[in-house]
């Protein structure tokens, strides 16, 4: 066998979706520069709020960011521009990245310098770009008018920053409802001293789709879900095309201008969602019916197909790039043996499926069998479903689009039970810190948010640099809840153990999460809901470090 992490990446679907926008040099790599390209130089952005704090581009940043060394310099560009995107026999129209779905894979090596500059061509609003699940440089999170001020139409942004640690990631914009379009990208980051051996890497990018499906927005989706938004509407006109800003705009939670509220007859088909419910979710699985599900942008009629020969290795990179729906994954006729959640490794662990919330990743390894064999991700608790095909002979048959293997209702592993590897794990450590943060709002009147209170940059939950946090999150609500913070990696807390290392993970309705994490990254850094509707109704918050 040889390694795949030798810069090798074999037969993955969306492998040639990257080809020709890597440039690699391997110089020393300079001072990573904060601020869009031809501004003159180094950009400081100061957001609004109280003093006291590390800044995006403090020297506690700067020194943070030099610790972490500054390896070969690898360069990328993104271009986010509309674009007509092909579902696999399914054409609508939406925001892309290099007009490709997924967008154009990124990888590099750990402590490598990544220099990718995101050129926004989209028609007249902002972006931004967000590197979920890595621990980097503050300014270089974008996250809006926290981070950065978002990128102008027409305007390019430079982000550098050193990648130190290996594993899937996941880049995304951070601007309002955009990371619900195609405005989404894998990230590998590969280990330069590889533990597992494989024959074959898939990377496989899990969505739920909506834009442009019979007039579809995502935008508009988000005002059906909203108590009286019919009766606002009625009397205003439609905003640019896909939810672009416009003179009558208004500043969205995470700091995009939103489109104006159209006339009820403009939002499309309705596409809220009154009757899911799922057992491994504690209750209703989600709010949004969406009318396709995609693996590596395709539908289950028109599969993507991963080639490899019967008894080869294969690595699947599972990643959910989906805005509001949990997928239950499972690959028909074998036993998957998981190796990393959220790119930290883990004790292997064997599984028959997998349930993965919105912006979750894992890794796992299975042997390949003879014959065809469908990899199926259902929307849990909604319905439909997204399939891929794994085949090791020659036939031409593909399975039904319908098909349910078996394994999805076998064993599945939550992350809770995962155990860190070794190598990873956080050492046992007393907290020097404690916080409770309790995620609030319902369904009714749509008013997610943290502490009853929705989200402004000027909001700040403390630490200090070198202490060890825990954190417990309760969800006083009906629904579960994916909560992401940036910049950090924790530790799931048990009563006995400390838990697997990750950036993402599900707190069930009216439960709590505890997570342990070391504060060691300054600056200012979102703690949110992934559910994209969610956050963008103001499941948002900041935690700041102090001086």
């Amino acid at each position: 066998m040889f390694n795949p992490s030798r810069r090798t990446l074999l037969r993955a679907p969306i492998a040639a979706a990257g080809a020709g926008f890597l440039a690699a040099c391997t110089g020393s790599g300079s001072e990573p520069r904060s601020g869009p390209q031809g501004a003159g130089g180094p950009e400081k952005f100061v957001p609004e709020g109280p003093r006291g704090y590390v800044n995006p581009s403090d020297p506690e940043v700067l020194a943070a960011e030099r610790r972490r060394g500054s390896g070969p310099v690898r360069t990328f560009r993104i271009t986010a521009a509309e674009s007509t995107l092909d579902l696999g026999g399914h054409t609508v129209r939406s925001w892309a990245y290099n007009e490709s779905l997924p967008g154009p894979l990124v990888r590099v090596t750990a402590g490598d310098t990544l220099d990718l500059t995101l050129a926004n061509r989209l028609p007249d609003t902002t972006t931004t770009l967000h590197s979920h699940g890595v621990r980097l440089r503050c300014d270089m999170d974008g996250a809006p008018e926290l981070t950065q001020r978002a990128i102008a139409a027409g305007s390019d942004f430079g982000y550098r920053f050193t990648v130190p640690h290996p594993g899937t990631y996941l880049l995304h914009s951070h601007v309002g409802m955009q990371p619900d379009r195609a405005l989404y990208a894998p990230f590998v980051v590969d280990d330069p001293k590889e533990p597992l051996s494989y024959d074959h890497e898939w990377i496989v990018v899990l969505d739920d789709w909506v834009d442009g499906v019979a007039g579809s927005t995502p935008e508009h989706v988000l005002d059906q879900l909203k108590p009286g938004a019919s009766a606002n509407m009625a009397h205003m006109g439609m905003g640019p095309e896909h939810g672009g800003a416009s003179p009558h705009a208004h500043p969205s939670p995470t700091g995009s201008a939103k489109p104006p509220k159209s006339a009820k007859s403009s939002l499309g088909p309705d596409r809220v969602l009154h009757d899911s419910h799922s057992r491994l979710l504690h209750g209703m699985a989600g709010s949004v019916a969406y009318p396709h599900y995609l693996v590596n942008g395709r539908v289950p009629a028109n599969p993507s197909v991963f080639r490899c020969r019967p008894g080869d290795r294969v690595r699947l990179r599972i990643i959910n790039a989906g805005s509001e729906t949990a997928f239950r994954v499972a690959l028909g006729d074998h036993e998957m043996m998981v190796t990393h959640t959220d790119g930290y490794p883990v004790k292997h662990h064997r599984t028959d499926a997998l349930l993965v919330g919105m912006a979750e990743r894992y890794d796992v390894l299975v042997t390949a069998r003879d014959g065809v064999f469908p990899l199926v991700a259902l929307p849990e608790g909604k319905k439909g479903r997204a399939l891929a095909v794994l085949r090791t002979d020659k036939g031409r048959n593909l399975p039904a689009p319908d098909v349910r293997p078996d394994e999805l209702d076998g064993r599945i592993i939550p992350a809770r039970r995962l155990l860190p590897h070794d190598s990873v794990a956080l050492d046992k450590r007393r907290p020097d810190r404690q916080m409770r943060i309790k995620l609030t709002g319902g369904m009714r009147k749509y008013d997610w948010g943290i502490d009853h209170r929705t989200y402004s940059v000027r909001q700040r939950y403390d630490v200090r640099a070198g202490e060890r946090v825990r954190m417990t999150v309760i969800n006083a609500t009906d629904m579960w809840h994916p909560v992401h913070l940036h910049g950090h990696t924790f530790a799931m807390t048990g009563l006995d153990a400390v838990g697997a290392r990750k950036d993402t993970a599900i707190v069930l309705p009216h439960r709590k999460l505890v997570i342990d994490f070391d504060a060691d990254n300054p600056g200012l850094w979102m703690l949110h809901c992934h559910n994209q509707y969610h956050s963008e109704s103001g499941m948002m918050t900041v935690l700041g470090y102090r001086r």
